[in-house]
């Protein structure tokens, strides 16, 4: 810290001003002004100001959505004052795509923005949960271990599941599994322009019900300039990213196109654990005074080895003795053979991985196509519209041992006077799907204290399900493309909302109102080729009301109440228990919270109450392929305090902080544990048990100096409090507190025609901690003894990457 001292000698300046609309000289509350890495937000009467400035050259950037951006540079010697008086754009900006689904600066909502700026700080190959790491409740998990591949998001520990995403407003989720998954979308984070993060409820959107939060995100938007950039990342575990962007930039002021493309592999932290993913991202807009037509081609190809079974308890942290109980316990369940027995004794203990089949991988295309057309028809009105259609097709590959041939509609072979009736075989389990809908927003804003919207969308999937065995030692009556099982899904989406602002002076209240209809077959049969014929119909009413109270011109308090309902997922559907069916969960929402933003702190503090009837929680309940089972619990709740502070302790060191403390529970809880004795469940019942997953405190803190203009260090870390695998509070069904640090190296410069020059290195977990941030756990009762078995998924120790970029 002595390398400091010096900066407290420095004289300090400030720039302040008020921003304008040049036309009607009204304020303009809310525009962003940038000046190099600091972003901060004008007040209700369009003031702004950035304090504690060293004397030199500052270059200033000022935008907000419908005017043109303003820029000017300051040689400061003294405390200054710039006006800048903005004119009404003459074409469309990209915000109004995502404008209806998004909360602002006094909305009665808790959110978070992300712009691209800070997305490229993170943006090193790892996928888009990683990058999301350090804002406020979040959780991330990586099945390899390295945050590429299969990764995995919590917010307040609601899942991929509870977490509604939409990309321009288009959701994301997969309709039958509603979980999210961008290892189909690799490296999209390099075509992401801004993300809104919403916890909680948040306003009405698109797609999955959001029981845990909400991601909003944008993909590029118009840069005016034309641009060519080179990003290239090598890494520990043989690491590669490799990404390609270019831009066109203004084409006669009407035009711009844009595209990507990427290329990810690596190893994997854990044993076999590689991914080869590849994408590309086209896009092209047409500008008008008072129309925009932008269309989004973008697909992701990935290849993933599986590493989805984790490592078993007695692997990962138990004696040899424990270890050989453990197989001694499963090998006439698993079938171990030689190789796998070598396998489970011999390597690395944090790096095990049950598979050993060469081609035991995920794979997977995924193809999107958008179109969005917005039309203003005056100062007052406007419509957004969008198309979009994605197609999704692969499948996962397995080696089976000793399969009985039945459960494939194999005929038992006859071999002398031998019956074979079990074969090892090779099968493919694939998803093949389609979804389309149309997407629309209605804004009417008759004065500048009112403004309404009218938004909702239709959609429509239709997913097919089908396996085949690709070889077998014994394929009896077998032909080549035979489906061993052949299932449908089919589910319609329509949702229609209405929100409304109104101001009374300081005073802002908010409405929000949305209905949405669900339709939902599920036909054929499963993998268990058990005959499927479901049908369910679902209607549900979310309002949501909140009040916003200025204070003044740096700070406001604001309240919501909101509600939202949530239908089952397939396999709610397809596993749930003999005689029971899935019904739909209900949450109420509370939010309260604080806003400040001042010259050298920005700060969020805020309370939530999230109230759950009939949510689906995992029982302990496994189906006949290992798959764990939801069944509802009649009241459960979440409540907690969340903080995301950002300050500014010195010109060139800054500091932002999150926390979350919560309190999670379910009231009433049933745990049910098979017994091989009896051939049924046994039950037990717990009460006022923690909810699975959810850690009563989450913290980051990022600290950033800059010992020089063009070069930042920037400590990261990380802790999570314990988390329960499953209901019961069990201490022996746990995964332990961890706490992570990375560290961020990072400079920049110019040469001649490039117009940047960066070079990050990021060591992550710095000292090694050997943590695990996800995990399962199922019990059983076998000659009247109950055994538990628990699974982890461990994370890289420390580890390595090195990027170089290059803009022109």
């Amino acid at each position: 810290m002595a390398l400091l001292l010096p900066a407290l000698g420095w004289a300090q300046y400030s720039i302040s001003g008020t921003i304008t609309d040049r036309s009607s000289r009204q304020p303009l509350s809310g525009a962003s002004i940038l000046s190099g890495n600091t972003l901060i937000k004008s007040n209700s009467n369009g003031d702004y100001k950035i304090s504690r400035l060293k004397a030199g050259t500052y270059t200033l950037t000022f935008r907000f959505i419908g005017f043109s951006e303003i820029s000017t540079t300051i040689s400061l010697t003294n405390d200054r004052i710039f006006n800048a008086a903005m004119a009404p754009t003459n074409i469309i900006t990209d915000e109004v795509i995502v404008k209806a689904t998004r909360a602002t600066a006094n909305t009665a909502t808790t959110y978070k923005n992300l712009d691209k700026q800070e997305l490229e700080k993170y943006n090193h190959g790892q996928d888009l949960p990683f990058l999301l790491n350090q804002t406020p409740s979040v959780v991330v998990s990586s099945d390899a271990g390295t945050g590429i591949g299969y990764t995995g998001i919590r917010i307040r520990g609601s899942d991929a599941t509870r977490v509604n995403v939409t990309l321009n407003g288009i959701p994301l989720n997969d309709a039958e599994s509603q979980g999210s998954f961008f290892v189909n979308i690799p490296d999209f984070a390099s075509s992401v322009d801004n993300i809104q993060i919403q916890r909680g409820v948040g306003t009405s959107t698109n797609g999955a019900g959001a029981f845990g939060g909400s991601l909003n995100i944008q993909t590029t938007t118009r840069r005016d300039s034309a641009y060519a950039e080179v990003n290239n990342t090598f890494g520990s575990f043989n690491t590669w990213k490799n990404t390609v962007n270019i831009g066109t930039g203004l084409i006669n002021g009407k035009f711009t196109f844009d595209g990507r493309l990427s290329r990810i592999k690596s190893d994997g932290y854990i044993d076999r654990g590689a991914s080869n993913l590849k994408s590309y991202f086209l896009s092209g807009a047409y500008y008008g005074k008072k129309d925009l037509l932008r269309a989004n081609i973008f697909s992701g190809d990935e290849k993933t080895y599986q590493a989805w079974n984790g490592i078993p308890e007695e692997k990962l942290k138990g004696t040899p003795a424990e270890l050989g109980a453990y197989y001694q316990n499963n090998k006439g369940q698993s079938f171990f053979t030689p190789a796998d027995s070598s396998n489970l004794f011999h390597s690395d203990k944090r790096k095990y991985n049950s598979f050993l089949y060469k081609n035991q991988t995920d794979n997977y295309t995924q193809n999107h196509y958008q179109a969005f057309y917005t039309h203003t028809f005056n100062d007052q009105l406007s419509l957004n519209t969008a198309l979009h259609y994605t197609h999704g097709s692969g499948y996962y590959e397995e080696y089976k041992n000793e399969q009985d041939l039945k459960d494939y509609g194999l005929a038992n072979v006859i071999l002398g006077s031998d019956t074979v009736k079990s074969t090892d075989l090779v099968r493919r389990r694939w998803l093949d799907n389609d979804f389309y809908g149309i997407t629309y927003s209605l804004t009417y804003k008759p004065t500048t204290r009112f403004n309404f919207t009218l938004g909702g969308a239709y959609n429509e999937y239709d997913g097919d399900h089908f396996g085949e065995v690709t070889w077998a030692t014994f394929n009896s009556n077998g032909q080549p493309g035979d489906r061993y099982y052949n299932g449908n899904g089919f589910k319609t989406d329509f949702n229609i909302y209405g929100k409304a602002t109104y101001e009374l002076g300081s005073l802002i209240l908010y409405g929000d109102l949305q209905y949405r209809k669900i339709g939902y077959d599920i036909t054929g049969t499963d993998k268990s080729r058990i005959e499927l014929n479901i049908h369910d119909k679902l209607n549900f009413f979310n309002p949501k009301a909140g009040i916003t109270y200025l204070l003044n011109n740096e700070s406001n308090v604001y309240a919501s109440i909101a509600v939202a309902n949530k239908e089952p997922n397939r396999d709610d559907y397809v596993n749930i228990a003999a005689g029971l069916s899935p019904v739909s969960e209900n949450m109420k929402d509370l939010e309260a919270g604080y806003r400040f933003t001042g010259n050298s702190i920005k700060a969020g503090l805020n309370g939530y109450w999230m109230i759950y009837k009939d949510q689906l929680v995992l029982t302990g309940q496994l189906n006949t392929e290992g798959e764990a089972l939801r069944q509802n619990v009649a009241d459960s709740y979440r409540l907690g305090a969340e903080a995301d502070v950002q300050i500014a302790l010195l010109p060139n060191l800054s500091w932002g902080v999150t926390a979350n403390l919560s309190r999670n529970k379910i009231k009433d809880f049933t745990e049910y544990v098979y017994n091989y004795d009896t051939k049924i469940n046994d039950s037990f019942n717990h009460t006022h048990t923690n909810i699975a997953f959810s850690p009563s405190f989450v913290g980051s803190s990022e600290l950033s100096f800059r010992p020089f203009k063009k070069a930042e260090i920037g400590l990261l870390s990380k802790y999570v409090s314990k988390q329960y695998l499953d209901n019961t509070s069990n201490n022996t069904r746990k995964l332990d507190a961890f706490f992570v640090n990375d560290l961020r190296l990072g400079y920049n410069t110019s040469l001649g025609k490039v117009k940047n020059i960066g070079i990050t290195l990021l060591a992550n977990n710095i000292f090694s901690e050997l943590y695990e941030s996800n995990g399962y756990t199922y019990s059983f009762t076998y000659y009247g003894v109950q055994t538990t078995s628990n699974n982890y998924f461990p994370q890289a120790t420390r580890n390595f990457m090195l990027s170089l970029s290059l803009k022109f």
